[in-house]
């Protein structure tokens, strides 16, 4: 896929805590509460007939590490990803609508439905495909972050979560579905190497959410239904297809003062603070890096060997 978290042994997110409040627009005391620094509009960008991908972000994402670009996308069969090479990162595939056939060049292949993910880190290198399951529209959103240095050359893994394996809990008008890290008294038992949090939250007309975020973890709030008041009360509602960054802080509010169901997802991570280079489907520390990187595929070596001969079904 072009360019679209759970617990780690460096850092355990067991201490985050959330709470819910009353009715009231009065919030938890955080020590440094959470606003908005900006919010980004995803714009569809057509890349053909049947495939739509929103607005490339990846510009927006500089200095969010560990986070480096989130697409929502839309595909319509025969239309998809088709074949295509990573190195040096992780793509999360959380699908909203349909389903997700993937198929890579280590004789991997599955699918995802709505409402489940797969967590894939790339490594040392992966090649695969990402095609609509049946006919009719199919979309979903899809996360890259970075590996550290001592990661990127890993071999490839996936953690395929399916519906029924996602932690759920509810309150007070509040729903959420634990992706990764620990939500309403309930966690998620993905791994990530990086330590994240990853939660689609629904809150219900006139509930509100309060949820602690380690105070040095860059975070981030993507609205996928309705409105919403983040880091405030007294901030503007943001709507759908909004990206909203966040200041750093100890905790986020949001409230939902609306009529209608508000539905966002709720990403935070710790940064990893090393030198990044990008270029296309490749995620290393330098650039010399991305040139071996480029070479490797080129050529079927180191890590890319069996995509020498390796076409998706």
């Amino acid at each position: 896929m072009r360019n679209v978290l759970g617990f780690n042994s460096r850092k355990s997110v067991s201490s985050v805590r959330n709470i819910i409040m009353s009715q009231s627009d009065e919030s938890p005391v955080f020590s440094k509460p959470r606003l908005v620094l900006k919010k980004v509009l995803a714009r569809n960008v057509n890349h053909g007939s049947r495939l739509m991908v929103n607005k490339n972000i990846a510009s927006e994402f500089k200095g969010l590490d560990p986070f480096l670009n989130l697409d929502h996308f839309s595909v319509t069969h025969p239309v998809g990803f088709t074949d295509h090479p990573h190195r040096g990162f992780e793509t999360v595939t959380y699908m909203l609508e349909g389903g997700l056939v993937h198929q890579d060049f280590i004789g991997n292949k599955g699918t995802i439905r709505a409402g489940e993910v797969q967590w894939m880190s790339a490594g040392r290198g992966i090649i695969h495909s990402e095609m609509p399951a049946g006919v009719g529209t199919h979309t979903g959103v899809q996360l890259w972050i970075n590996l550290s240095k001592k990661d990127k050359m890993i071999e490839p893994s996936y953690q395929d979560l399916l519906k029924e394996n996602i932690p759920r809990a509810a309150k007070d008008g509040v729903e959420v579905k634990v992706i990764a890290g620990e939500a309403l008294g309930v966690k998620s038992e993905t791994h990530t190497r990086t330590p994240a949090m990853f939660f689609d939250f629904k809150l219900h007309p006139q509930a509100q959410v309060h949820h602690n975020i380690p105070e040095t973890w860059n975070s981030f709030v993507y609205v996928l239904e309705g409105e919403g008041v983040f880091g405030s009360p007294s901030s503007s509602p943001i709507g759908p297809s909004n990206v909203v960054f966040l200041g750093l802080g100890d905790g986020v509010s949001v409230w939902n003062k609306s009529s209608e169901p508000l539905r966002f997802l709720l990403i935070a991570g710790e940064p990893l603070n090393e030198p990044v280079a990008k270029y296309g489907p490749f995620v290393m520390s330098t650039q010399s890096e991305i040139e071996q990187a480029m070479e490797d595929f080129q050529y079927c070596k180191n890590g890319f060997e069996n995509g020498r001969h390796w076409r998706s079904q």
